[in-house]
């Protein structure tokens, strides 16, 4: 069997990349703590609304166009590939969302100031069907836009640059920055594990792709609850 090599590290890229997170989490954290001070909960956006969309579009762009410098003339390092067994990455896709699931599961019995869902602006609301197009596009961007645009980010460019420290640290590691770089407290004992566990399934099948789907279902389903549950 031919033995795998771990590419040299960039230490430059890495630098240019744990800065890029570092100053999502300070934003985010000030953000964060801004909004308790003001009496609002973090991250409060209305999915109703085409602003968020066009808003949230614009951000995402951007946050991309980033990612794509870090990685000019490495675009392997992102990882955006099939997957070598479409059969083997849907079981081990499977494993990582019952950890997840079970990991809220665990979470929910925790008594916590707020909840980790209410933290991030997930809270229950009414359907209004005047505004069904709204929802819809809202849905494309957190269902399929930010997870794209995420997992390229952390799971991608992140855990290659990082792999020259072996896989379970790299794997603790985006994991742990993943969860930092929302700008949460309560919410980092769900998306700590969460961002693990797609960095897991990343590792395995050495492609984001099969984590885009599961980090879109999690985010289509946690919206969806958001109204059928009301």
């Amino acid at each position: 069997m031919e033995a795998t090599t771990t590419p040299a590290p960039s230490y430059l890229r890495l630098w240019f990349w744990s800065a890029f997170v570092a100053i999502l989490a300070l934003i985010n954290y000030a953000g964060r703590f801004s909004a308790n001070h003001n009496g609002k909960s973090a991250g409060q956006v209305s999915v109703y609304s085409y602003d968020t969309f066009f808003g949230g579009l614009m951000f995402y762009a951007i946050w991309f166009g980033l990612v794509l410098l870090i990685c000019i003339n490495r675009f392997d390092l992102l990882a955006l590939r099939p997957p070598q067994s479409l059969r083997r990455a849907l079981g081990l896709a499977v494993a990582a969302m019952a950890a997840i699931w079970l990991c809220e599961a665990f979470v929910s019995f925790i008594p916590l100031p707020q909840s980790p869902g209410h933290e991030q602006g997930i809270t229950t609301i009414h359907w209004e069907p005047a505004h069904a197009g709204a929802f819809a596009a809202n849905v494309v961007l957190f269902a399929v836009v930010a997870p794209f645009v995420e997992e390229l980010t952390f799971r991608g460019a992140g855990q290659s640059l990082l792999r020259f420290l072996g896989s379970v640290p790299s794997i603790l590691i985006v994991g742990t920055a993943f969860g930092l770089a929302h700008g949460l407290v309560e919410g980092l004992l769900v998306l700590v594990p969460f961002g693990i566990a797609l960095a897991w399934l990343r590792d395995r099948t050495e492609s984001v792709v099969p984590g885009m789907f599961v980090h879109g279902l999690f985010n289509g389903i946690a919206l969806a609850a958001a109204v059928l549950l009301n």
